[in-house]
C-alpha cells in the first residue's frame, strides 16, 4: 500500500526475523498465541485508515441514531438471552472492511461485517509493537490514531472494562478460556487491568448477586467484561449458572443484547456506498441465478462458522423455512490482492475497533486488526498451511 515500504520490507525479510517476532510475542503474551501471525505488517497511508474509521463510524451511528432500527432490532435478541435494561449505545463495536478495487483501479472498502462485541483490544497494540521491535522498523511508523498514544489507549481501555470498580470485582467472562484461541488477549487484558478471567461455568449466583472464587474466597462480581459467545454456549450445550433474563446486581462491559442488535442482522438495513446489498433469506422474492457472487451467512455465528461463499442452491434449500429469518444472503465482497509478498499478492480485511465511552458523543476508532489471506475467506482458520497470511497489524504514515 506504501510501495517503497513494501519493497524494503520484502527485500530485508529473513526467517530469523520472523522467528524473533514469534518469540517476542510469546514472551509479551505470557504464553503462545493460538492463531497464525503473518510474517509482515501492512504499511498504510493514514488517510486510508482514517477513511475506514469514518465510514465505520457513520454505519454505527446510522443504526444507533435510528429509532426505527432500534425498534426493528429488538426482536433480534433471543428471549433466553435477553438481559434486562442496558444502555442506548454499545461500548465496543467492530466494523470489518475488505479492501477491493473500484472499476478505475482505486482502493474501495466494502463492508464485510459489523458486530457490537469486544475483540482483541489488549493484544492488537502488542502485536503492532512487536512488529516494530522484532524487525527494527524505523521511519516514524505508528499504529494508533492521531492523538492517541499507547498510554492514552491503555487508560481508555482500562476505564471501559473496569468502569470505576476495584479490578478484583470485575471479571472477563468466557467459556473454557484456557482453551480459546484468543487466550493471549485474555492474559494481556489481565496484565493491563488487574481483572481475572473466569469461565462462565465457575460463576455462582446468590440472590441478585454473582460471585467467583479467588483462592478459596467467594468474591462478588460487580462488572463483567463479556466475551461469551451465545452460539458457543448453545453449540456446546452449556447452561450458565445464572439466567441472563434475571434482574442481577451486575454491570456489563459490553452489554450482551448488542451482540444481536448490531450484527449481521444490521446489514440489510444499512445504506452506504461501502455496504454490499443484503437480504434476509425469508424475504427474498427469488433465489439469484448467479449464486457464485453471493455469500450465505447465519446471523449469529462467530469467526466465520456456517458462512458459505458462493453457495449452491442446495445450501439454501436445506435451510428450513422456519429458520430462514436467521440467515442473510449478501453480495460477495471481491477482495483485491493489494499486499505484495514473496509468496504472491495477498488480500486483506481491516477491522476497525471502536470504544464508545460513557458520555461520549460518538464511538472512537482506537485500533485496527488485520487479517491477511489468499483463501475464499479471511479468517485464520480459512488460510491454513499458507505463508504470509494470518493476523497482522496496520502501520501508518501521514
Amino acid at each position: 500500500m506504501i510501495p517503497e515500504a513494501r519493497r524494503e520490507f520484502n527485500g530485508k525479510f529473513t526467517p530469523a526475523g520472523y522467528a524473533r517476532l514469534l518469540a517476542l510475542l510469546e514472551e509479551r503474551c505470557r504464553g503462545p498465541v493460538g492463531f497464525r501471525i503473518s510474517e509482515t505488517p501492512c504499511f498504510f497511508p493514514a488517510s486510508l485508515l482514517e477513511r475506514l474509521a469514518s465510514d465505520g463510524r457513520a454505519l454505527i451511528l446510522q443504526l444507533v441514531d435510528n429509532r426505527a432500527y432500534r425498534e426493528a432490532s429488538e426482536p433480534a435478541v433471543p428471549d433466553k438471552y435477553r438481559v434486562p435494561g442496558g444502555p442506548d449505545r454499545p461500548l465496543f463495536v467492530q466494523v470489518n472492511f475488505g479492501l477491493c478495487r473500484s472499476p478505475v483501479g482505486e482502493i474501495e472498502p466494502k463492508l464485510v461485517e459489523i458486530q457490537a462485541f469486544p475483540s482483541l483490544y489488549a493484544f492488537q497494540p502488542v502485536l503492532a509493537q512487536a512488529y516494530l521491535d522484532a524487525y527494527e522498523l524505523a521511519g516514524g511508523w505508528r499504529y494508533l490514531p492521531p492523538g492517541l498514544g499507547r498510554t492514552g489507549y491503555e487508560r481508555l481501555l482500562f476505564e471501559a472494562i473496569v468502569g470505576g470498580h476495584d479490578p478484583e470485582n470485575v471479571v472477563l467472562l468466557e467459556i473454557d478460556p484456557d482453551h480459546q484461541k484468543t487466550a493471549c488477549d485474555f492474559r494481556l487484558t489481565e496484565k493491563l487491568t488487574g481483572i481475572r478471567t473466569v469461565c462462565v461455568t465457575k460463576v455462582r449466583r446468590r440472590g441478585r448477586r454473582l460471585f467467583y472464587d479467588v483462592h478459596g474466597r467467594e468474591t462478588p462480581i460487580k462488572r463483567i467484561y463479556n466475551r461469551c459467545i451465545v452460539d458457543e454456549l448453545e453449540r456446546r450445550g452449556i447452561e450458565p449458572p445464572f439466567d441472563y433474563r434475571a434482574d442481577l446486581d451486575v454491570e456489563w462491559a459490553g452489554h450482551p443484547n448488542f451482540y444481536f442488535r448490531i450484527s449481521k442482522f444490521s446489514i440489510p438495513y444499512l445504506r452506504h456506498p461501502s455496504v454490499p446489498k443484503a437480504w434476509f433469506l425469508d424475504q427474498l422474492d427469488g433465489i439469484p441465478d448467479d449464486l457464485e457472487n453471493y455469500v450465505l451467512k447465519p446471523l449469529y455465528s462467530f469467526a466465520g462458522t456456517g458462512v458459505v461463499v458462493g453457495p449452491a442452491r442446495s445450501d439454501i434449500d436445506s435451510i428450513p423455512a422456519s429458520q430462514r429469518h436467521n440467515y442473510i444472503l449478501q453480495e460477495r465482497v471481491d477482495f483485491a490482492p493489494v499486499i505484495e509478498t514473496p509468496r504472491g499478492a495477498t488480500k486483506v480485511e481491516v477491522r476497525i475497533m471502536y470504544i464508545w465511552p460513557e458520555g461520549g458523543r460518538e464511538p472512537l476508532a482506537v485500533c485496527w486488526i488485520l487479517r491477511m489471506g489468499r483463501g475464499k475467506m479471511m479468517g485464520v482458520d480459512h488460510n491454513r498451511d499458507m505463508e504470509w497470511v494470518g493476523a497482522s497489524a496496520a502501520l501508518m504514515r501521514g
